[in-house]
């Protein structure tokens, strides 16, 4: 239903930051949450941090709280996803994700609308 393009991704060191932007493009982002999934090397790909596009609500992965932030910019149809305190165990592909619905839960079956993902790497 909606487009995402997301980049911002790369390589950095431990304790180093980045952030992480999607542009959304197509049906209105009303009612939507939008937010990132990752996927690690040969692991399932889980939920990390989601904001409703109604009200600002945010939802976080336990493994994030205190580190990352989500924002989101209504003009532009854009959330960008800043990443502080960076570990190893951080790396992944990370992808951003769009639901229909004014909260998408935690799964990967509640988004319809996906982007292509951009790679973050964090070295020891």
């Amino acid at each position: 239903q909606v487009q995402l393009v997301e980049s911002g991704g790369g390589l950095v060191q431990t304790g180093g930051s980045l952030r992480l932007s999607c542009a959304a493009s197509g049906h209105t982002l009303g009612s939507y949450t939008l937010g990132w999934f990752r996927q690690a090397p040969g692991k399932e790909r889980e939920f990390v941090i989601v904001i409703s596009w109604s009200d600002g609500s945010t939802y976080y992965a336990d493994s994030v709280k205190g580190r990352f932030n989500i924002s989101r910019d209504n003009d532009k149809k854009t959330v960008y996803l800043q990443m502080n305190s960076l570990k190893p165990e951080d790396t992944a592909v990370y992808y951003c994700a769009a639901s229909s619905k004014s909260y998408g839960g935690r799964l990967i079956y509640g988004y319809d609308s996906w982007g292509q993902g951009t790679q973050v790497t964090v070295s020891s």
